[in-house]
């Protein structure tokens, strides 16, 4: 099969299950408005973010030492607004989707089939069309909530859409600024509004620069994730039940008031996984996930003031932020796992130092050399480990 036919056959494949075209207009039609802003002022912020974007990746490159940061020509850098952001991801979730769903299709209809019951709604059904618009609907709406929270965000997967798989001016991923929610992040906290795109910018870049340093490892996740979407769907007949147990158990956690107990679960649809190999591929993703935020993270604090003036001003405040969150949205964030996502920038990023403090950043380096390379999520939380394992 030639890749065009490839790309062809994965978007008929994904339509069939999630009709991404809906997700996206959905998204677009549910995002909340942004900041109120003059067609200049729209102008200006976006040649301020590109420029910044500009301005971070030397920094980036004396930080992180990797020479990856002289070329970054294999992606782009984009300034968009909350309905692009969304698009953009229905396009990734579609190539990162695409393999679970066509398991899911084969198990749905070997299952059926063997039943004596009616197959599974044939590609343009009615049946096939309903399911599709209603699972479009509810990512659609997932992500317009999404869209006002996320700043920036390096999609590895860019390239390999379907939609995108013709174009040749962009071998990698792309870099999306969310520019409405930068400016309005940037006015919460009341920072310098270049000081605050900068040190956002650290952040994002060094997502960049990692993928052009570790070329593997684009697939290397795709496959991971492959893995552990054919181990849901082989026990798909129990996620309902798990789903619904796990809902009980967010209740009552909530209702016992246990946010300040220890809790070593990962958060939201990450806790129905059980079986033991679900459980360890996940624990990868969760490992490697840990790492790019972590080291993002080291990077973007390994600015100071000569770099950017009011740095101390805009941590202390941004580190604050999550404080004031409403019920309905702390809720929704433990849902879909939010929460845990942050506690993977923290324990990524004291694995990072903790790497660096023993064998320097140079030696750190060598994680993104081979997948064998990259830490397990044991050694995530004790660096000597994968220090050891390294022989360095």
């Amino acid at each position: 099969m030639t890749k065009q036919s490839s790309s062809a056959a994965t978007t008929r494949t994904s339509s069939n299950m999630v009709n991404w075209e809906l997700a996206a207009r959905t998204a677009a039609n549910l995002a909340p408005a942004g900041p109120a802003l003059s067609g200049t002022e729209i102008s200006a912020a976006v040649e301020n973010l590109h420029l910044m974007a500009e301005r971070s990746v030397p920094h980036v490159h004396e930080i992180s030492r990797l020479e990856a940061a002289r070329d970054l020509h294999d992606s782009q850098v984009l300034v968009v607004d909350r309905a692009s952001w969304a698009k953009a991801n229905t396009q990734s979730f579609a190539v990162m989707m695409d393999p679970i769903l066509q398991a899911l299709t084969a198990k749905q209809s070997a299952t059926l089939g063997a039943r004596g019951s009616v197959n599974t709604p044939a590609p343009g059904s009615a049946g096939a069309a309903f399911g599709a618009t209603v699972t479009g609907a509810q990512l659609g709406g997932a992500l317009a909530f999404l869209s006002s929270k996320v700043l920036g965000q390096y999609d590895p997967f860019a390239a390999l859409a379907p939609t995108r798989a013709s174009q040749s001016h962009t071998a990698g991923g792309r870099l999306l600024l969310v520019a409405p929610n930068i400016i309005t992040v940037e006015r919460e906290l009341k920072v310098d509004p270049a000081d605050f795109r900068l040190w956002v910018c650290l952040h994002e870049q060094t997502h960049r620069v990692q993928f052009a340093a570790a070329p593997w490892l684009r697939h290397h996740m795709l496959a991971e994730i492959e893995k552990l979407g054919a181990l849901l769907v082989g026990d798909s007949e129990n996620f309902g039940d798990r789903l619904l147990q796990t809902a009980k158990q967010l209740g009552s956690k909530h209702a016992n008031n246990k946010e300040n107990s220890a809790d070593t679960s990962r958060g939201g649809v990450l806790d129905l996984l059980q079986d033991p190999e679900q459980k360890a591929a996940l624990s990868h993703l969760t490992a490697v996930m840990s790492l790019l935020e972590g080291h993002a993270n080291v990077v973007m604090d390994g600015v100071d003031q000569s770099i950017v003036p009011t740095v101390r001003t805009i941590r202390q405040r941004f580190n604050s932020r999550g404080k004031d969150r409403g019920i309905i949205e702390k809720f929704i964030r433990n849902l879909m796992g939010l929460d845990a996502k942050m506690r993977q920038y923290s324990d990524g990023a004291k694995f990072v130092r903790d790497a660096v403090d023993v064998v320097g950043m140079d030696g750190f380096n060598n994680v993104w050399t081979k997948a064998e390379n990259l830490p397990t999520e044991i050694e995530i939380h004790n660096a000597r480990l994968w220090v050891e394992r390294m022989g360095l």
